[in-house]
This record gives structure tokens, sequence and C-alpha cells, in this order.
């Protein structure tokens, strides 16, 4: 048996594409002194992984040409020498993409299986629904009756946004890139209105005829043309919560913003703040109990879109960088 791995071959330059990846097998490690060794059931693919892919200063280290891609997987314990850890435990951690892995710990959190299906561990009871969590009530601080404008909002964390937007009383309009995708947001997750950004010539007409009372809170995934439009219909002490700027990721050369943005910001007495997950690590576990509350009420709903097999993780990185995938985008690599 040997251990297949993703590695990072070249950084690319704009989209990447197949030859930046490459994919080995190597022997199966052992778990050493305190460690664990992780067998991988789903592995999952996040925007934030392209900029890790760029060899230039960020919030976290570059992976290092030759390195296994760094990534979200949940698996069993298959092997422990770490007393925190036994044997058939399931876990979440930063595994990365390969079948096997091995941890010391750290970072890693143990699944309840018979809570939810185990990969929500990578979505909605995840990275993903945290970062909507916070990202949305801390930033934004929606209030009743306001409207919330989510870009990217049939994705991981776009689409639980608008969800949390409903709970909290708000009007949800949500932004997506295709019709069954607007489809599934208004018929399926409960969003007041939503469009294709696709088929829209004029994002700021389109913006204007949905939110008739302004946008109180946007939550912004995207970046580019529709943000440059949101900002020119916030109202008074708008919220802008900057999670994610996928349509800047492939660039090779940086889009300028309208310099009245800033002015838009001013006037409005606005404020923009970018944020990342892991400034809330320590109320985790608060929000983690909320959202599967939520959860089990049926007041969240979530979408997978499952590839199978290791080898297609980069397949699957590339599509849902193109906006392909509904819900959060997963790799399976075992069976559980």
């Amino acid at each position: 048996m040997t251990n297949k791995q993703i590695l990072l071959a070249a950084r690319p330059v704009g989209f990447p594409k197949d030859s930046d990846f490459k994919l080995i097998e190597s022997p199966i490690p052992n778990a050493g002194d305190g460690q664990i060794l992780v067998q991988s059931i789903f592995v999952s693919v996040d925007p934030y992984m392209r900029g890790r892919m760029n060899d230039v200063k960020s919030y976290a280290p570059p992976v290092a040409i030759g390195g296994v891609m760094g990534g979200g997987a949940v698996g069993r314990v298959i092997q422990s020498n770490n007393a925190a850890f036994k044997e058939g435990d399931i876990v979440e951690g930063m595994f990365g993409w390969q079948e096997y892995a091995v941890s010391n710990g750290q970072g890693v959190r143990k699944i309840d299986p018979t809570l939810a299906p185990i990969s929500t561990a990578l979505g909605i009871l995840g990275m993903p629904g945290l970062t909507a969590y916070f990202g949305l009530l801390e930033i934004g601080k929606p209030q009743p009756g306001e409207t919330v404008v989510v870009s990217g909002a049939a994705g991981a964390v776009g689409s639980i946004v608008g969800q949390i937007a409903k709970i909290k009383g708000c009007r949800a309009v949500g932004i997506a890139g295709a019709d069954d995708k607007v489809a599934y947001l208004t018929d399926e997750l409960g969003f007041d209105a939503a469009f294709n950004y696709k088929t829209v010539e004029d994002y700021y007409a389109k913006l204007k005829e949905l939110c008739p009372r302004g946008i109180d809170v946007y939550f912004d995934n995207v970046g580019g043309a529709i943000t440059d439009a949101v900002f020119r219909l916030i109202n008074t002490k708008a919220r802008i919560s900057i999670c994610g700027q996928i349509s800047q990721y492939n660039l090779e050369k940086v889009e300028l913003a309208p310099r009245s943005i800033l002015t838009s910001l001013l006037v409005k007495q606005a404020r923009a703040e970018g944020f990342l997950v892991f400034q809330f690590a320590d109320r985790y576990p608060g929000a983690l109990v909320q959202m599967a509350q939520w959860l089990n009420e049926g007041k969240l709903k979530y979408a997978e879109d499952i590839e199978e097999g290791i080898e297609n993780t980069p397949r699957a990185f590339m599509a849902m960088l193109k906006g392909r995938n509904t819900g959060k985008q997963l790799v399976k690599v075992a069976d559980l």
C-alpha cells in the first residue's frame, strides 16, 4: 500500500493548470512519539489555497515547490501514539492533499459521526460555516429589517451567510454565476432575491432593482466590478465584510478599484473590514453549537459537490475557482 499525494510542482502564472501539480506515490508513514496517523476520507478544496500557491508574504506561509498541497481533511485515526486520540477516532485537521498524514495532534479536533455526516466538518460545521458565522455576525452585525447582499452566494460560505441573514430577520440578496444557482438560492435556501452576474450587463441597475432600500450589509467573497457596484448603493452606516476576492486571485495584473469607493465610505460613514476566521478561534465551540442547532432545526441547509479520488483534487480545485460547484467542494478519497 502506498500514499498518493498531490504536490505543488510549479507556481501558477494566472489561472492554475494541470502541470502546476504532480501526483506521486510514497510509502505510508508511521506515527512517531506523540503522533497520530490519519487516513483521509474527505479532502477540502477552498479559494484561499490559490493564495498559498504564490511565493508572497501573507497570513500563512506559501506551499513549497515539491511540497504536499496544504488543506483541510477529515479522516480516521489508524495509528496513535498520542494519548488524546485512539484508533478509530474521526478527526478533522490540516492534513493536506494526500491519502495518509501524520500529525502531532495540534489543531486536530475529534468529530462525532453520529451528529451529522462527517463531511460537514469541512463545510457547514467547519471552516466555511465558521467563516460565514463570524464574518456576518461579528463584522456585518446585521439588524432585523436590513438588506444583506452576498457575492459568491452559492458557494460554501456565501450560501450559509444568506441563510443566517434570514435567521436574523434580514432581507437576503444573493449574487451567483448560473441560473440554476440563482434558483437554488431563492427556492431552496430562502434568499429573497438573487441574480446571475454572467447574464447581467449593468450590476448597479440590477442591484438597485433588487435592493430598493439600499444595502446595509455586504458580504464580499468576490471583489471586482460587482463590489464596485455595491459601493454605489450602500446606506449610511453600512458594514462591508471582506471575506475573499476570488475574482482577483488568478489575475496576472491587479485591477484598480474606482477612487469613489473611498468617497462612498466617507459620505455614508460606512465601514469596510477584512477578516480571517482564525481570529475568532477561541469562540469556535460556541459557534459550532449554534450552527449545529440551526442545522438540526432545519433553519440551515447545505449542498456538497463531491469529486472522487485524490488524483482528481487539482481538477476539483480548478473547477471550484471557476465557480462550477454549488455549496462545498470536496474530494472523497476513502470510505468511512
